[in-house]
């Protein structure tokens, strides 16, 4: 099996995304992940005269790179401008330069105003200036794609000049990423069969959606590396996502890039952290929902014979399979979500609670497992008879003034209306629903305790827990302590759901006791 090499570009080619700076300490960070843990083959990390800064960050990667053994995977981004560039990457201790040329004729010509020839005396020039301060030397042929379509002779006279050059490398950039698969299959085949002794590696973007695509069909061409960044990161449309090239050229053309899947991860949740870039939730091997069955009929599939599981397993990369539960839920949802959380729930009560769920979905409430628990709670100590009812409640905050409530509730089909103020929303809410209960001659209970919840994750759309602790009077006088909890994702309604039970629980013992 041929040696195919990964460069990741995450922190030069990435960082040119709109709004992308990593500080030294991050770059660092990613740095040591790429490297020690997913493995990659080499780093380009930055672009050369920059800014001071950006040195200091090369040197402080450099420096860990030296004493842990990975300084010889290290790149900087280089200039065809003699000594600039290739003094900048001396001093910060890099070995390796990727020198920028240009590789069209259009380019050549139309940004640096020159004739071909007067470009590569500029390149020869500027590579032996980096050989002589002993740095290697890697090229890029910047426009590579329009330059073989639109000027294929200029390309080729400017590989053949490098041929007589001490470059280690190629690499083909699809700038602005115009390649189809086909296309980047024939042309890369092409010139990988003429010049079968050169290193080349393809740079794909992603303008069109097909960087994986395109660097899936380099590979099949016969092509030595390909450049990638984590999550795709980069101009435009950015760059072609390391993850996506990685499982794909393993799982359809049998090629292992060295990389392991399980720590690919990791590198996208930490430059998702430092960049502050989110990632789609159906970004393939990454995004938070492609692990995740909706619809009923595939988690039945999964629990009768894993009948809707392909190749991209989670356990493959260190994650779990998920269970969605919503308005789309099936039984086998639930139970999936059951299992996992080890409940045990009876035929009835699972039809029952699915039912509660889908009618959930239906108002587009988000449920996940970690919300299973306090939903069953919810649904199955509810009181039977509710003679008390909410009928409409609005509950209002303003900056600087105290929180109002108006809330209408119906006893027994009677109506009665009351507005009031308080020191918070659940307060204003209560203050309205004394008077109220006092019109209906239903006494007030007493709140001793107030216990607010959410699952772990921190979600602002979790479902709420209130747990609400009252006393109220016995027949014979005696203080007696009940329990309600109320479920929702509004932690004011959650509270208000618990109230509505105990003043139910109150009335439901009018004839038992006095009160």
């Amino acid at each position: 099996m041929r040696k195919i090499e990964i460069m990741d570009t995450t922190l030069r080619d990435g960082e040119q995304m709109q709004n992308i700076s990593y500080s030294p300490d991050e770059k660092l960070t990613i740095s040591q992940i790429l490297l020690t843990e997913v493995k990659v083959d080499r780093l380009e990390i930055a672009s050369a005269r920059v800014s001071l800064g950006e040195k200091e960050g090369v040197r402080k990667i450099v420096e860990w790179a030296k004493n842990a053994g990975y300084l010889d995977r290290l790149e900087i981004l280089a200039f065809v401008d003699y000594d600039k560039s290739i003094e900048w990457a001396f001093a910060t201790g890099v070995k390796r330069i990727n020198l920028l040329t240009k590789g069209s004729l259009k380019h050549c010509k139309g940004q640096l105003k020159k004739t071909p020839d007067q470009h590569k005396e500029d390149i020869k020039n500027t590579i032996l200036n980096a050989i002589d301060r002993g740095l290697e030397v890697n090229v890029y042929l910047e426009d590579f794609t329009n330059g073989i379509i639109n000027s294929p002779e200029y390309v080729y006279d400017l590989i053949e000049f490098l041929q007589t050059l001490p470059v280690q490398r190629i690499m083909l950039p699809d700038t602005l990423g115009i390649f189809d698969p086909f296309t980047t299959y024939e042309q890369l085949k092409s010139l990988i069969t003429k010049y079968p002794d050169i290193k080349f590696e393809f740079h794909p973007h992603n303008d069109y959606g097909m960087g994986t695509a395109n660097a899936i069909a380099a590979l099949k061409a016969g092509i030595s590396g390909i450049h990638t960044t984590i999550n795709g990161m980069g101009e435009r449309a950015g760059n072609a996502p390391l993850d996506e090239i990685c499982v794909s050229a393993l799982d359809f053309l049998n090629i292992t890039l060295g990389i392991d899947e399980k720590k690919l991860f990791k590198a996208s949740q930490y430059v998702e952290m430092f960049s502050g870039h989110k990632m789609a939730n159906n970004k393939p091997i990454y995004g938070k929902n492609v692990f995740t069955q909706t619809a009923g009929i595939h988690a039945d599939g999964d629990k009768k014979g894993d009948l809707y599981v392909n190749r991209l397993i989670p356990e493959r990369f260190g994650r779990k399979r998920e269970y969605a539960l919503g308005k789309l839920s099936g039984k086998a949802n639930l139970e999936m979500n059951l299992i996992e959380l080890g409940i045990e729930l009876t035929e009835d009560q699972k039809k029952v609670l699915l039912s509660k769920i889908i009618d959930l979905g239906d108002k587009k409430a988000t449920i996940t497992m970690a919300d299973l628990p306090y939903l069953i709670s919810d649904t199955f100590e509810k009181v039977k008879e509710q003679p008390f009812k909410i009928v409409t409640c609005s509950i209002n905050s303003t900056f600087q003034l105290k929180p109002s409530a108006s809330v209408k509730c119906s006893y027994n089909g009677i109506e009665a209306e009351e507005y009031s103020q308080g020191d918070g929303g659940y307060d204003a809410f209560m203050n309205a629903l004394k008077k109220i209960l006092k019109q209906f001659n239903i006494p007030v209970p007493q709140l001793i305790d107030y216990n607010v919840e959410i699952p772990p994750g921190g979600r602002t759309d979790a479902l709420v827990q209130a747990t609400i602790s009252w006393q109220i009077a016995t027949k014979d006088k005696l203080q007696k302590t009940i329990v309600t909890k109320g479920v929702n994702s509004d932690q004011n309604i959650a509270a208000i759901e618990a109230t509505l039970k105990i003043v139910n629980v109150i009335i439901a013992n009018f004839d038992k006791q006095t009160v």
